[in-house]
This record gives structure tokens, sequence and C-alpha cells, in this order.
């Protein structure tokens, strides 16, 4: 009995391995890459591993990139303007007419902006504040919306998921895009609390890392914060999670070291570019068959940026 239940999983595995990987065939991920030396944003096949650079800008350094919706356009962040502070640029999806999109206090990094789902509002979060900005896509009316961390914007437009200081630690929570109504929804704080939550593309749910014991893992609850439940059990530091356009996977990212607990460590690591310390992973959204993408393996940058599929 034990030997047929073996078999039928190993089956089961294979089958579910080869649909995830006739879709992803289909797909492109949206990346921040250190193959031609620095940081650049490539679009890039995660089954074949063919690359398109996008970017192409050996003098600086370009991250966080995202998806328009209709995957027409990209945005990413670069210091090329003037080697330190990250100003958001907005692109076609093939790379041309890159034309910046913020214009920030100098030393500012921008990261991890989200489009809403009508394409109307890129909202983003500032580095070295808690501040959340909006803009439009042509640079037009830029302002500060609200306050929080590792902020994602829901494709309606109407709330924001972000993280927060607890009682003890960061939580994850969310409120109205314009910083009103704010309420906890994710409550099991720990030292690094919940990181870099983001939203599924139909709003139903939320996806985030939390720390586990010495690791974080990837976990996913409903929009309120019901059903909250532990995706990865990979013993290693998983985070910043990205649904796929249709909910059926969660790329992510894998590191063995905890680098916020050393600040000398994570600059060398960054400074080194290493392409072997951060990889790609995928899953599907039940939390079935994790798996490396080996084709970006020792190619991916240190970063946080998020891995971000269109089909």
């Amino acid at each position: 009995m034990k030997k047929l239940s073996l078999v039928f999983w190993l089956i089961l595995y294979r089958q579910v391995n080869a649909q995830m990987a006739e879709t992803l065939q289909k797909s492109r991920f949206l990346i921040t890459s250190v193959r031609t030396g620095d940081t650049d944003i490539f679009s890039v096949n995660p089954v074949t591993g063919d690359a398109v650079n996008l970017t192409k800008s050996p003098k600086s350094e370009e991250r966080y990139p995202a998806w328009s919706p209709d995957g027409r356009k990209i945005i990413f962040t670069s210091n090329r303007a003037d080697g330190k502070t990250y100003h958001y640029f907005i692109a076609n999806a093939d790379g041309s007419n890159v034309r910046q999109l913020t214009h920030l206090a100098p030393g500012t990094v921008a990261y991890w902006a989200s489009w809403t789902a009508d394409g109307t509002y890129i909202y983003f979060n500032e580095g070295n504040s808690s501040q959340i900005y909006r803009v439009r896509p042509d640079g037009s009316d830029l302002k500060a919306a609200a306050e929080g961390r590792d902020a994602n914007i829901s494709p309606d437009g109407k709330k924001l998921v972000y993280t927060q200081k607890g009682t003890k630690a960061w939580g994850v929570w969310v409120m109205n895009a314009d910083g009103t109504n704010r309420r906890q929804i994710v409550t099991n704080e720990s030292e690094i609390g919940g990181i870099a939550p983001v939203w599924s593309a139909d709003g139903k749910k939320i996806a985030y890392s939390m720390q586990v014991g010495d690791y974080a893992e990837l976990f996913v609850c409903n929009a309120d914060g019901s059903e909250n439940k532990q995706l990865t059990d990979l013993k290693q530091i998983s985070s910043s999670p990205a649904f796929s356009p249709d909910g059926k996977f969660i790329t992510f990212r894998v590191t063995n070291e905890a680098y916020w607990r050393d600040a000398k460590k994570m600059k060398l690591t960054y400074d080194e570019k290493a392409g072997d310390k951060r990889p790609i992973w995928v899953i599907n959204s039940d939390g079935s068959t994790p798996q490396m993408v080996e084709v970006l393996h020792y190619q991916c940058a240190m970063d946080g940026s998020r891995a971000e599929i269109k089909y």
C-alpha cells in the first residue's frame, strides 16, 4: 500500500510539474539580473532561459521592475541620474522610450512600485522613510498618499497592504489608499515581522513572508487576513513574492542567510553583485511543488526585486 501511495504521489508530482512548465513556457519574468556585470532589468522565459536586456545601462544600477497591467510598459528604479538617487523610470515593454517618472530628493531610494489594475496610478515606497507615494504614468500628480512600509496597492486601487510596527514587531496591515481605516490583518508578529505583502490579481488573496524560527517562509491569506496558511517549509529566507496574473503561481526569492542581522555583510554582498545568493523560485499558489528556476540560477541580483510574471 505504501509503495502504491508513493508511486501515485510521484506520478501526480510529475503531472503538476509538467503543467507548471507548460504554463510558464508561455510566460515572461521581469527580473533584476547581474549577468552583464552590473544590475540590469531583463525579460526572460523561465523555462528556456531566453533573456532580453531591457535597460542596457552599464554605468548605473537598475532595480525593482514591474509590468504595467496590460504588459505594454515597464517601470524600474535607476540611479542613472546622479549615481546615488534611485528614481523611477518608465519605458515600453521592449525597453525603448525611457523617461524619468519621479524627481525625488537626493539620496532617496524608491522601491516596490505597484499599479492599479486600470493603469491610472502607480504607488511606490520611499526607502529613507515610511512614506508611500502615488503618481500617474505620465509623471503627473505625484503626491504622498499614506505612511507604511513595503506597500502594495490592490488591483481596484482602493486599499494598500503594507507592514507596520505592532505591539512587538512588524505585522501585515491593510488601509484605504488615502491612509485611513488602518487595521492589522496578520497578528503573528516576529523579529522581522511581515515582509513584502502583495495582492493577487483578483484582489482576493495576499501573499507575504513571515519569520518562522530562524527562517522566513511564505504565507498566503484572504484579503481580510482569514485562512492564513504557510506555503513553504524550505527552512531558508523566502521573500519578495509575486502572483501570476491568473493566480496559479507565486514567484519568490530565496537565500540561506539572514542578511538583515549584519549590515556590513549585506552591503558587501550587494557590492560584490553575487549572482547565486538569492535565486528565483516558483510555487503553486496552493503551496505545492516549490522549485528553483534553474535557468536563472547564478544570474539574479541580490536585491529584493520581485520576479513579476506576464503571459
